[in-house]
């Protein structure tokens, strides 16, 4: 049975991130990605430090696609660097696990 992890990634606005999201679920890429606005982020990057108001994408992806996915995301997104994070899924219901693979390809 293929593995299921939670993949963090955060975007720069509503827009983009709904943008994404489309995409992501469109290609089977991920069975479903919640858009949670309202986030901010605190990094340094090019030696300054940055705080920037940021929206934040929680996908449900299989672990044999991350690649695939990671790829997408990075294809699409804005930054240069995108923030593009997988979370192992433990435990899942059985009946949400049937239909994440249901809506997802290997």
């Amino acid at each position: 049975m293929d593995e299921l992890c939670v993949v963090l990634t955060t975007a720069p606005d509503d827009e983009t991130a709904k943008r994404l999201a489309r995409a992501l679920v469109r290609e089977r890429l991920a069975a479903c990605v919640n858009v949670v606005p309202g986030l901010t982020s605190v990094y340094v990057w090019r030696d300054a430090e940055e705080e920037e108001a940021e929206v934040l994408l929680v996908a449900k992806v299989r672990r044999s696609a991350f690649d695939r996915y990671a790829a997408r995301v990075t294809e699409l997104h804005p930054y240069d660097v995108p923030e593009i994070v997988a979370l192992p899924a433990a435990a899942v219901a059985e009946a949400y696990r049937d239909w994440w693979l249901d809506r997802t390809d290997p």
